[in-house]
């Protein structure tokens, strides 16, 4: 097991939710942070409440690829290095396929997969010079299996895999190390923040992510994993069930999921 305590860690997406839950958790394991997302405000409010002089902002947008070399010399600034990127950055969907153009696909690649992309290919080098590195990619479950109205969002997220499970391939013989992490509903504003059709967000919440699990058990839950190494965890409720169904069940998760009233 790789302890995670006094770790310098770049959180991407950190302005609120799942990165706002892990800066927090970190911190109180005495990590150096760097949080990242584009709301600066935000990232200040995140940075104050951490409670360590040990933390630095860095606001970005993913989508300004052609920058990504330049956040992370940026970023390696701050402490001298980074020890574990976590790529939490990214947008959800509620919109149905047939109603939604292809600009909206497109920004959702953009910002889910391109954008997280591109920042990793820029920390790859960093990683390999010093022969040690950790990225821990949040995906979802949506990276497992479909649901209706996120067909742009389990795309980016399904690509995600392909990407980071050939990477770990590839760099295992640099000692990087590469976790997937699959999220259920956690208690987050994602649905509030989701595009739907014209590109705008939703607004509202849902009633599976209400009731979804507190953000501070799914930090710690990640910690967890991280440390243990794992490629690959899925960290919900119920939900997460729906990965084994997928991968021996297809037929019955096809028609489970279409029953089910989850927007």
């Amino acid at each position: 097991m790789a302890a995670i305590e006094n770790k310098i860690v770049w959180i991407t997406g950190a302005s609120g939710g799942i990165g706002e839950g892990l800066a927090y958790a970190l911190a109180q394991k005495n990590c150096k942070l760097i949080l990242s997302a584009r709301n600066e405000e935000n990232l200040n409010r995140v940075k104050n409440n951490c409670k360590t002089q040990f933390v630095e902002i860095l606001p970005l947008d993913l989508i300004e690829f052609d920058q990504a070399s330049n956040h992370v010399e940026k970023a390696i600034s701050f402490f001298g290095k980074i020890d574990i990127l976590i790529n939490n950055g990214g947008i959800s969907q509620r919109s149905l396929l047939a109603e939604t153009p292809f600009e909206v696909d497109k920004k959702l690649i953009e910002v889910d997969y391109l954008g997280t992309v591109a920042l990793t290919k820029a920390v790859l080098p960093h990683f390999m010079k010093n022969k040690a590195g950790t990225f821990v990619t949040i995906t979802s479950l949506m990276g497992k299996f479909g649901s209706p109205y996120r067909s742009g969002y389990c795309g980016a997220k399904h690509a995600l895999h392909g990407f980071f499970d050939v990477l770990r391939m590839e760099h295992q013989k640099d000692n990087i190390q590469v976790t997937l992490i699959c999220p259920g509903f956690i208690q987050t504003d994602v649905a509030k923040n989701a595009l739907t059709a014209d590109g705008s967000k939703q607004n509202t919440d849902d009633e599976a992510t209400q009731n979804g699990m507190p953000v501070a058990v799914f930090a710690q839950k990640l910690i967890r994993a991280v440390e243990k190494e794992h490629f690959e965890a899925t960290i919900g409720g119920k939900e997460t069930l729906g990965v084994l169904l997928k991968r021996f069940f297809p037929t019955f998760l096809h028609y489970f999921v279409l029953r089910s009233k989850v927007r």
